[in-house]
């Protein structure tokens, strides 16, 4: 953890961040103002979730990373590019999906390149698994979207299956989605002039 992160994480997490709470959060009260809801689950060291919320400041953007280096890097951009639309809650996800985010609340949710586990032994410490997506639809509007990205590929056909078998999401393209908006981190341009490639899905709740 660099000094900068950390002092980040001091300073400026009291104004940022949402402390875990037990009670669904009011998230019009939490923003200010009436404006779609994007969670990010995971958002790393945050370069992502900035960019992508001064690219939409019609969009409010709450992020949930456990790591206090990754807190720290993402609340240092946020005051350095001056947004106003992003939270940080640092806690586990689920236990944020089951006790503070409401039913029929989010407009979309971004899953960018969670843990992979990649030994098999390890497979059912992934975030994408049925339960996870059956509660995370619950709390998903009608016409909210989910978008994943991973550079596993056997990752990325089981999130395309666990996906596809959940009833109340269904895939915006067939199979794999072959576009998509997110801006793509340092690691990831590493990663692909390496010949690495990258899988997104985006599905939506009709």
């Amino acid at each position: 953890m660099s000094n900068a992160q950390r002092r980040a994480h001091a300073d400026l997490l009291p104004a940022y961040g949402v402390p875990f709470s037990s009670a669904a959060l009011d998230l019009q009260r939490v923003f200010g103002r009436p404006a779609p809801k994007i969670l990010e689950i995971g958002f790393g060291m945050g370069e992502t979730t900035a960019g992508i919320a001064r690219e939409h400041p019609e969009n409010d953007y709450l992020g949930i990373e456990v790591h206090t280096p990754g807190v720290g890097s993402l609340l240092k951009r946020v005051a350095d590019l001056g947004l106003t639309n992003v939270r940080v809650i640092q806690h586990d996800a689920v236990e944020v999906l089951e006790h503070m985010i409401a039913p029929n609340t989010l407009n979309g949710v971004h899953i960018f390149f969670p843990d992979p586990w990649p030994k098999k032994r390890h497979h059912k410490r992934r975030l994408v698994q049925a339960p996870f997506l059956a509660l995370l639809a619950s709390r998903m509007k009608a016409g909210a979207y989910v978008h994943l990205a991973t550079d596993w590929e056997d990752y990325a056909r089981q999130m395309l299956d666990t996906l596809s078998a959940e009833p109340a999401l269904a895939n915006t393209a067939e199979g794999f989605a072959r576009a998509s908006d997110r801006p793509q981190t340092k690691f990831e341009d590493r990663g692909i002039k390496l010949g690495h490639r990258i899988w997104d899905l985006v599905f939506r709740k009709p």
